[in-house]
């Protein structure tokens, strides 16, 4: 016998009173079917309803030929009656993200001419895939259209139209479908074929913010915020915009032009500072001229730094330039052979000895070691001494 759904009658139930048909142990806990519920199984993109059946915890919900199966954390008496209460942030937070996905797939099905063929309501965010591509200007456009109608906050119109005048109806689906339809309409925004829960009113929907809208096999993957995700989501940024702002000494519309400002800064003190780098770096290089091979050690620098001393004192060394830069047990290094030869043998034992990661070809090699300056010192000793 099929579970009557009380989700459909009234999405807004919270709590209701239910008989116990079945109740068997599974894997994950126990499989209760009722006489009535308004847990929502999980369907159409949509989680499924939890919260409590009778004192226990309900953790999932599936629908199989038109029975519900509600899988709880603890087993209930067939025959008895329970009280069921839904976990409503959650099922709220699932009605406003879906039907804030049917507004903006209604808009941009109309306007731009796409079809929404896939749907994933996440933990985090809803996720809209289209089979047409759509820039981001016109995702913003449908996003404003989408608020309007919000705003505007007309009834929600849920129908299962009988099969005539289903024939006449302008909808949209994602698959053929047979036998009764539910239709959902958002006047003025869409009207499409589904089986899901929605708010009764577009005003409940909030807020819709589109966060993302990328390449996705033949069209665009959307990514969307509605309701209390939304205002969460944008309350978090302001905070984080007004804090940059604060450090920039700017008010936060500002914060986008002030870290632009720091950036090209930042730019030209990187600029000046590989200059001075080449000129101290030249300077070694000077100093140790027809050296042939020399052992440097330095104060930390990049790793790219670090190459560039070691290639400029290679330049004018006449053997191995071989620069450590670092402090303690952590440094980083570059060797250089001026004449090009293999060096491979050479990183291979360094990195066995002075515990090091790292390599190269053609005469150069980098990488890091784990190894005290006097380890370092000793090894190439070793490698003199051996030569």
């Amino acid at each position: 016998m099929e579970t009557e759904k009380l989700f459909y009658q009234d999405p807004f139930l919270r709590e209701f009173p239910a008989m116990v048909r079945t109740c068997e142990a599974a894997k994950d806990g126990w499989r209760v079917t009722l006489d009535c519920t308004a847990f929502y199984p999980e369907g159409g993109g949509q989680p499924a309803d939890h919260g409590t059946l009778g004192g226990v915890r309900v953790t999932d919900v599936h629908e199989r030929d038109g029975v519900i199966f509600h899988t709880c954390d603890g087993p209930l008496e067939p025959g008895a009656m329970v009280m069921g209460s839904i976990d409503w942030d959650r099922r709220f937070d699932h009605m406003q993200q879906h039907s804030g996905e049917h507004i903006i797939s209604g808009i941009l099905c109309e306007k731009f001419r796409c079809d929404n063929v896939g749907f994933h309501l996440g933990a985090e965010t809803v996720t809209i895939d289209y089979n047409a591509g759509i820039s981001w200007e016109q995702a913003l456009e449908a996003e404003r259209l989408a608020n309007e109608t919000v705003w505007a906050d007309r009834p929600v119109e849920i129908s299962c139209p009988s099969p005539e005048e289903l024939a006449a109806l302008d909808y949209r689906s994602k698959k053929e479908l047979t036998g009764k339809v539910r239709i959902v309409a958002f006047p003025g925004a869409d009207c499409c074929a589904c089986c899901g829960t929605h708010v009764l009113q577009a005003g409940q929907v909030g807020l819709i913010k589109v966060l993302s809208c990328q390449k996705f096999r033949e069209g665009v993957r959307l990514e969307i915020l509605c309701g209390k995700r939304a205002m969460e989501y944008l309350s978090l940024i302001y905070d984080q915009t007004r804090s940059i702002a604060q450090d920039l000494s700017v008010k936060p519309r500002d914060a986008a032009a002030a870290v632009a400002r720091l950036e090209s800064e930042l730019s030209a003190a990187r600029a000046a500072q590989a200059h001075l780098e080449e000129t101290a770096f030249a300077s070694i290089a000077r100093e140790h001229a027809g050296r042939g091979d020399i052992l440097l050690f330095q104060p930390p620098m990049k790793p790219d730094s670090v190459r560039r001393l070691a290639d400029a004192a290679a330049q004018t060394c006449g053997g191995l330039s071989a620069v450590f830069a670092g402090e303690g047990e952590h440094y980083a290094y570059a060797l250089v052979r001026s004449d090009g030869g293999d060096i491979a043998p050479l990183v291979k034992e360094l990195n066995q000895t002075l515990r090091g990661r790292g390599g190269g070809r053609s005469g150069f090699a980098q990488g890091s070691v784990s190894a005290a300056r006097e380890e370092i010192e000793s090894f190439f000793a070793k490698q003199r001494g051996e030569s």
